[in-house]
């Protein structure tokens, strides 16, 4: 069988070119649209960061890190089947043994660190920035982090998602979250 052109009606009975129905994607993918988006941000946001001193970058990189404690959209939303890396997280942070944790949370990183999961965090950023939940300089840290190759802020994100999903930390509105 022979490829279907482009301009020829395509199978699916639509009546439609090949061009523009079936399968055909158009445009950039999800993936090119996240860091785009991450991209764009960061950039403004290492702008407006770039003029202040390092000690205070270091304070808003420090105050960054406790986001994900203190609102839950900043918790990375943990997949329904979890996959070994991240079973054997929630087993070291349910255990309570942080050597362990430590040996697995990068693993556990390679299967939720994504574009779209970062794009996803600094849009809940820029939406706690912009209704004047949290400083727009802490902000600003959390963006140029999420659009750098560093992945304190989605360590930091995903641990306390875990720790909330097993009960060994409590939800920014405080409940704990018992899981059996």
């Amino acid at each position: 069988m022979s490829a279907i052109g482009r301009n020829e009606r395509c199978r699916c009975g639509s009546g439609k070119k090949t061009k523009r129905c079936c399968g055909v994607q158009h445009g950039p993918s999800d993936t090119e649209l996240a860091k785009a988006f991450l991209a764009t941000h960061g950039r403004e946001a290492a702008r407006r960061l770039v003029q202040l001193p390092t000690d205070e970058i270091h304070e808003l990189f420090d105050e960054m890190l406790d986001l994900p404690v203190r609102h839950l959209a900043l918790q990375l939303p943990l997949p329904r089947l979890f996959p070994p890396e991240l079973e054997a997280l929630r087993y070291a942070i349910d255990d309570d043994d942080p050597d362990s944790t430590d040996e697995f949370v990068e693993s556990a990183l390679t299967h939720v660190d994504t574009p779209q999961q970062r794009a996803g965090l600094a849009r809940a950023v820029l939406d706690l920035a912009g209704s004047g939940v949290i400083d727009p300089a802490v902000a600003d840290t959390a963006i140029v982090d999420l659009d750098s190759r560093s992945s304190a802020l989605m360590r930091m994100s995903l641990l306390h998602a875990v720790s909330v999903s097993v009960g060994a930390s409590r939800t920014p509105s405080g409940l704990v979250v018992v899981s059996r």
